[in-house]
Protein backbone atom coordinates (compact mmCIF):
# COMPACT_ATOMS: atom_id res chain seq x y z
CA UNK A 1 0.00 0.00 0.00
CA UNK A 2 3.03 2.05 -0.10
CA UNK A 3 2.53 2.75 -3.65
CA UNK A 4 -0.13 4.21 -3.49
CA UNK A 5 -0.15 8.22 -4.03
CA UNK A 6 -1.87 10.48 -1.94
CA UNK A 7 -2.68 14.01 -2.33
CA UNK A 8 -3.93 15.77 0.36
CA UNK A 9 -8.46 16.47 0.20
CA UNK A 10 -10.77 17.69 3.08
CA UNK A 11 -13.69 15.53 1.87
CA UNK A 12 -16.38 13.87 4.06
CA UNK A 13 -17.98 10.21 3.77
CA UNK A 14 -21.21 8.56 5.01
CA UNK A 15 -21.08 5.02 4.21
CA UNK A 16 -22.44 1.86 5.53
CA UNK A 17 -21.47 -2.20 5.47
CA UNK A 18 -22.80 -4.24 2.82
CA UNK A 19 -23.37 -7.37 2.40
CA UNK A 20 -24.01 -9.63 -0.48
CA UNK A 21 -27.99 -9.86 0.05
CA UNK A 22 -28.36 -6.21 -0.03
CA UNK A 23 -29.49 -4.59 -3.25
CA UNK A 24 -30.95 -1.35 -1.72
CA UNK A 25 -27.18 0.48 -2.14
CA UNK A 26 -27.16 -0.88 -5.72
CA UNK A 27 -30.66 0.62 -6.14
CA UNK A 28 -29.74 4.14 -4.66
CA UNK A 29 -26.38 4.42 -6.52
CA UNK A 30 -28.13 3.30 -9.80
CA UNK A 31 -30.22 6.55 -9.20
CA UNK A 32 -27.80 8.52 -8.18
CA UNK A 33 -26.50 8.06 -11.92
CA UNK A 34 -29.79 9.48 -13.46
CA UNK A 35 -29.30 12.67 -10.92
CA UNK A 36 -28.61 14.59 -13.58
CA UNK A 37 -31.49 13.25 -15.84
CA UNK A 38 -34.26 15.79 -14.97
CA UNK A 39 -36.38 17.21 -17.37
CA UNK A 40 -34.02 20.06 -18.04
CA UNK A 41 -31.29 17.69 -18.77
CA UNK A 42 -33.29 15.63 -20.62
CA UNK A 43 -34.30 18.61 -22.77
CA UNK A 44 -31.08 19.59 -23.30
CA UNK A 45 -29.84 16.32 -24.70
CA UNK A 46 -32.82 15.99 -27.21
CA UNK A 47 -31.98 19.55 -28.13
CA UNK A 48 -28.36 18.83 -28.47
CA UNK A 49 -29.13 15.14 -30.68
CA UNK A 50 -30.98 17.58 -32.90
CA UNK A 51 -28.29 19.75 -33.55
CA UNK A 52 -30.08 22.75 -32.19
CA UNK A 53 -27.69 23.96 -29.58
CA UNK A 54 -24.32 24.42 -32.11
CA UNK A 55 -24.67 28.10 -32.15
CA UNK A 56 -24.97 28.31 -28.49
CA UNK A 57 -21.77 28.85 -26.19
CA UNK A 58 -21.64 25.81 -24.13
CA UNK A 59 -20.24 26.84 -20.97
CA UNK A 60 -23.63 29.74 -20.73
CA UNK A 61 -26.03 26.98 -21.90
CA UNK A 62 -24.26 24.87 -18.84
CA UNK A 63 -24.34 28.03 -16.44
CA UNK A 64 -27.66 28.71 -17.26
CA UNK A 65 -29.05 24.70 -16.99
CA UNK A 66 -27.28 24.93 -13.16
CA UNK A 67 -29.11 28.10 -12.65
CA UNK A 68 -32.37 26.40 -13.89
CA UNK A 69 -31.15 23.60 -11.07
CA UNK A 70 -30.68 25.56 -8.38
CA UNK A 71 -34.27 27.02 -8.48
CA UNK A 72 -35.44 23.71 -8.77
CA UNK A 73 -33.90 23.09 -5.21
CA UNK A 74 -34.51 26.08 -3.45
CA UNK A 75 -38.47 25.60 -4.72
CA UNK A 76 -37.99 22.03 -3.13
CA UNK A 77 -36.19 23.22 -0.06
CA UNK A 78 -39.32 25.50 0.74
CA UNK A 79 -42.10 22.97 0.25
CA UNK A 80 -39.58 21.11 2.93
CA UNK A 81 -38.72 18.18 -0.21
CA UNK A 82 -35.67 16.02 0.88
CA UNK A 83 -33.93 14.01 -1.53
CA UNK A 84 -34.61 10.35 -0.64
CA UNK A 85 -30.75 9.03 0.75
CA UNK A 86 -30.98 5.99 2.07
CA UNK A 87 -29.70 6.92 5.33
CA UNK A 88 -26.09 5.38 6.20
CA UNK A 89 -24.95 4.41 10.01
CA UNK A 90 -21.46 5.83 9.88
CA UNK A 91 -19.38 8.99 9.03
CA UNK A 92 -16.22 9.98 8.47
CA UNK A 93 -13.94 12.87 7.33
CA UNK A 94 -11.39 11.59 4.43
CA UNK A 95 -7.82 13.18 4.82
CA UNK A 96 -6.53 12.14 1.63
CA UNK A 97 -7.04 10.81 -1.66
CA UNK A 98 -5.51 8.88 -4.79
CA UNK A 99 -7.15 7.91 -8.13
CA UNK A 100 -8.64 4.87 -7.17
CA UNK A 101 -8.28 5.27 -2.94
CA UNK A 102 -8.31 7.44 -0.37
CA UNK A 103 -7.47 7.68 3.41
CA UNK A 104 -9.49 8.51 6.61
CA UNK A 105 -8.64 10.68 9.15
CA UNK A 106 -9.55 7.98 11.80
CA UNK A 107 -9.39 4.32 11.97
CA UNK A 108 -13.36 3.53 11.03
CA UNK A 109 -13.16 0.76 8.62
CA UNK A 110 -12.38 -3.17 8.94
CA UNK A 111 -10.02 -4.99 6.72
CA UNK A 112 -11.19 -6.82 3.21
CA UNK A 113 -14.70 -5.74 4.20
CA UNK A 114 -17.13 -3.70 1.29
CA UNK A 115 -18.82 -0.41 1.94
CA UNK A 116 -21.49 2.18 0.33
CA UNK A 117 -20.71 5.41 0.73
CA UNK A 118 -21.43 8.80 -0.73
CA UNK A 119 -18.79 11.29 -1.05
CA UNK A 120 -19.76 15.16 -1.16
CA UNK A 121 -17.48 16.41 -3.83
CA UNK A 122 -16.85 20.37 -4.19
CA UNK A 123 -17.16 20.39 -7.73
CA UNK A 124 -19.85 21.94 -10.13
CA UNK A 125 -22.34 21.66 -9.79
CA UNK A 126 -21.47 20.46 -5.96
CA UNK A 127 -23.14 16.90 -5.55
CA UNK A 128 -22.67 13.66 -3.40
CA UNK A 129 -21.41 10.98 -5.57
CA UNK A 130 -21.86 7.15 -4.64
CA UNK A 131 -19.41 4.79 -4.46
CA UNK A 132 -18.49 1.15 -3.42
CA UNK A 133 -15.46 0.52 -1.54
CA UNK A 134 -13.21 -2.36 -0.12
CA UNK A 135 -11.17 -1.78 3.03
CA UNK A 136 -7.40 -2.25 2.76
CA UNK A 137 -6.77 -1.55 6.45
CA UNK A 138 -8.56 0.51 9.03
CA UNK A 139 -7.71 3.63 6.89
CA UNK A 140 -7.40 3.13 3.63
CA UNK A 141 -10.05 1.81 1.11
CA UNK A 142 -9.85 0.81 -2.35
CA UNK A 143 -13.26 2.27 -5.06
CA UNK A 144 -14.30 -0.15 -6.94
CA UNK A 145 -17.23 0.97 -8.39
CA UNK A 146 -17.95 4.94 -9.10
CA UNK A 147 -19.98 6.34 -12.35
CA UNK A 148 -17.85 6.95 -15.12
CA UNK A 149 -19.00 11.05 -14.83
CA UNK A 150 -18.36 10.95 -11.31
CA UNK A 151 -14.89 9.02 -11.85
CA UNK A 152 -13.87 12.09 -13.99
CA UNK A 153 -15.00 14.25 -11.71
CA UNK A 154 -12.88 12.87 -8.95
CA UNK A 155 -9.84 12.69 -11.08
CA UNK A 156 -10.46 16.09 -12.07
CA UNK A 157 -10.58 17.42 -8.35
CA UNK A 158 -7.71 15.25 -6.98
CA UNK A 159 -5.56 16.77 -10.00
CA UNK A 160 -6.78 20.44 -8.69
CA UNK A 161 -5.93 19.86 -5.32
CA UNK A 162 -2.41 18.64 -6.28
CA UNK A 163 -2.02 21.77 -8.60
CA UNK A 164 -2.73 23.80 -5.16
CA UNK A 165 -0.75 22.00 -2.86
CA UNK A 166 2.37 22.73 -5.50
CA UNK A 167 1.61 26.07 -5.59
CA UNK A 168 1.30 26.40 -1.56
CA UNK A 169 4.72 24.23 -1.55
CA UNK A 170 6.83 26.75 -3.98
CA UNK A 171 5.03 29.84 -1.80
CA UNK A 172 6.45 28.08 1.29
CA UNK A 173 10.06 27.70 -0.17
CA UNK A 174 10.32 31.10 -1.90
CA UNK A 175 9.18 32.89 1.47
CA UNK A 176 11.41 30.84 3.23
CA UNK A 177 14.52 32.07 0.61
Amino acid sequence: MSDIRFVAAPLKIVFDEIDKQDEKYKREYDQLSNADEDTVGQWLKLAKARGETTESDPVLLTLLIELHRKIDDLSAYIKDEKPDFLPLSLAANIEAIGFEHFRLQEASLLPNVKYYGRVLMPVFPKREIPIFFVALDEKIAKIFLIHDKDNKDWSAYLSARERALIREMKAMKEGIS
